[in-house]
């Protein structure tokens, strides 16, 4: 009589012989490695021995994500913004950091994350100039033509996390 189960990876109904039961074996479909249940009668229940492989990898992984942490918690501070490699700081004009401040504004009110955090890295070396031109946005009744189109709450909020930013 042959043993009837499931991969627990792909679904595929396996059967296999009753020779193979309590013993670990590959899907014939994915390939996974995969505990075949001994043959048992219908009111009892086994579960698949630990695979101890597994779980010294996983006290591995474990160990390392601490390591990490723990590395990165101990960095010295990071300077603002990207240093050129002469040592000379690109210094932007004014309408190139008021274009990047709404560029900002619009990544972060549309949950653009990332692309947001690369025009920060722009505007941080230009924290005080930025900091006007974002306090010059807020405080203007008529909001800025490229900013028009995004709700006021949301602009408003993504102002003060720029402003957060800036300081």
């Amino acid at each position: 009589m042959a043993i009837v189960f499931h991969c627990e990876f792909c679904s595929k109904k396996i059967e296999a012989p009753d020779s193979a039961g309590g013993k670990w074996g590959k899907c014939p479909a994915c390939h996974n490695k995969l505990y075949v249940p001994s043959p048992v009668a219908d009111d009892e229940l086994r579960l698949a021995p630990l695979d101890m492989t597994a779980l010294e990898k996983e006290q591995q992984l474990r160990a390392e994500t601490q390591r990490l942490t723990q590395d990165i918690l101990q960095e010295k501070e990071i300077p603002d913004g990207p240093r050129s490699p002469s040592g000379v700081v690109y210094e932007m004009s004014d309408k190139e950091l008021r274009n990047n401040v709404i560029i900002y504004l619009r990544h972060i009110a549309h949950g653009e994350l990332n692309e947001a955090e690369e025009i920060a890295a722009l505007i941080a070396p230009c924290r005080a100039r930025a900091v006007k031109i974002v306090d010059r946005i807020a405080l203007s009744e008529i909001p800025e033509p490229e900013l028009s189109d995004i709700p006021q709450q949301v602009l408003a909020s993504s102002i003060r996390s720029l402003r957060n930013q800036l300081k």
